[in-house]
């Protein structure tokens, strides 16, 4: 797996840094199938359905939140608003992207929590990271609107996620690759000017030994950056993955990997994963199955073949969830206690509640890791909250007290009480 170095060790005589926490908001779109989703039981005791199923190894650090809706309105159709307003809690900003039915809008018009909880880390010395935050996609396309983006530094500024691997590496390796072959070169270079400067005067030998001084003073700096994060790349990733509807699960591993890798050696503390985008029509032939996920979320319930797919489509979803979640726990947090799963919160969610009614209620919350320090190991079920409650939740167990999330007034209540 992954190696790591994680960052530099504090002498005795240092004072510890407080634990790191990190969290990493997951999307999937098109509804979810709720018969096979939520718990029946309330409270600790809970059993897990066929979707959830793959989670059953953590089910004592999982939270489902039923009844959270998402009561943003305004432009744009369900889709647009389901995604737009997933992270950012605030209404669309009126726009000329047309939506489904004839209902335009333009991007959200304000930031998304998992930027909000970047900028607050980044204001502080003991929390800044060297990327703050990382957006990492799968399968989500050049296309740019608001069914494709659910990250935004602000107003109008939706935040493009990485969905090749390939330029994921680049992102995270690429300055410590160029660091290593400038290296190579002075080596190269410092060899040359010792051979010239036996065969040039003292005048000449003098200007060569300010060039060496030079050199030296070069590596030293670059010996500095690499001492300061301390970091080790992973190895090469494999070629010649395309990005292409059958690579899927291919790119899903390789971008799991380098998430792990970046958090391993505390490059970032906030993720955003997103699984293509609202109205996403990946063909999951790997499941065997041939059509598109988005037209199959529109049949109706009685066509229990489509029903059938769809719960082996969100089943998919979870097992990759499970899959971070374990390769979370199995590896020991960097220069601390216990797992990285002990200091990770996942959240995974959807655009929409149930994908043929388009609704917007219910959306599918699952909460997993000890990241935030919630009380896990329950099936919570709420009376129609607003979603910006939660949102709220998220930045407090952060240490971020904000007021208020998205749009004031779906904030009165403060945040959902989750610890």
């Amino acid at each position: 797996m992954l190696p790591l170095l994680g960052g530099l060790k504090l002498s005795a005589a240092e004072t510890k840094p407080p634990a790191k926490q990190r969290i990493v908001f997951i999307f999937s779109p098109n509804g979810t199938v709720p018969s096979e989703f939520w718990p029946d039981e309330e409270g600790s005791k809970f059993k897990l359905k066929r979707v959830l199923a793959p989670l059953v190894p953590y089910q004592n650090r999982m939270l489902t939140l039923k009844g959270v809706n998402n009561m943003i309105r305004g432009d744009g159709d369900s889709h647009m608003r389901g995604m737009s307003c997933l992270l950012t809690g605030i209404e669309l900003f009126p726009g000329n992207i047309m939506g489904g039915g004839g209902q335009p809008a333009g991007w959200a018009s304000g930031p998304s929590i998992d930027q909000e909880l970047r900028r607050f880390l980044q204001s502080q010395p003991q929390t800044k990271t060297r990327f703050g935050s990382l957006e990492i996609g799968v399968a989500v396309g050049n296309r740019a609107d608001p069914w494709t983006r659910w990250s935004y530094a602000g107003p109008n500024q939706p935040v493009a996620p990485i969905s090749s691997p390939y330029e994921l590496f680049d992102k995270l390796y690429g300055q410590m690759k160029e660091s290593e072959n400038l290296t190579s070169v002075l080596d190269d270079l410092r060899g040359d000017i010792t051979k010239v400067s036996q065969n040039v005067d003292a005048a000449d030998r003098g200007l060569l030994d300010q060039h060496t001084t030079a050199l030296r003073e070069l590596e030293r700096n670059l010996q500095d950056q690499k001492d300061q994060l301390s970091i080790q790349a992973p190895a090469a990733l494999p070629a010649g993955i395309l990005m292409e509807n059958d690579s899927i699960p291919a790119v899903t591993h390789w971008q799991t990997e380098l998430l792990m890798s970046a958090f391993q050696n505390d490059l970032s503390r906030v993720a955003t994963f997103q699984f293509t985008n609202s109205v996403g029509g990946a063909r999951m032939k790997w499941l065997g199955i041939e059509e598109g996920h988005h037209s199959i979320s529109h049949d109706p319930d009685l066509n229990t073949t489509s029903v059938e797919k769809l719960v082996k489509i969100n089943q998919w979803f979870a097992e990759q969830v499970a899959y971070l979640a374990k390769r979370l726990s199995e590896t020991p947090e960097p220069n601390g206690q216990g797992s990285m799963l002990d200091h990770t919160t996942l959240v995974w969610t959807n655009e929409l509640g149930k994908g043929n009614s388009h609704t917007l209620e219910d959306i599918p919350w699952m909460l997993l890791g000890g990241g935030l320090g919630f009380k896990t190991g329950r099936a919570l079920k709420f009376t129609k909250e607003p979603h910006n409650r939660l949102l709220m939740a998220f930045a407090h167990g952060m240490g971020n007290p904000l007021k208020t999330f998205g749009n004031p007034t779906l904030c009165a209540k403060g945040p959902l009480p989750l610890t």
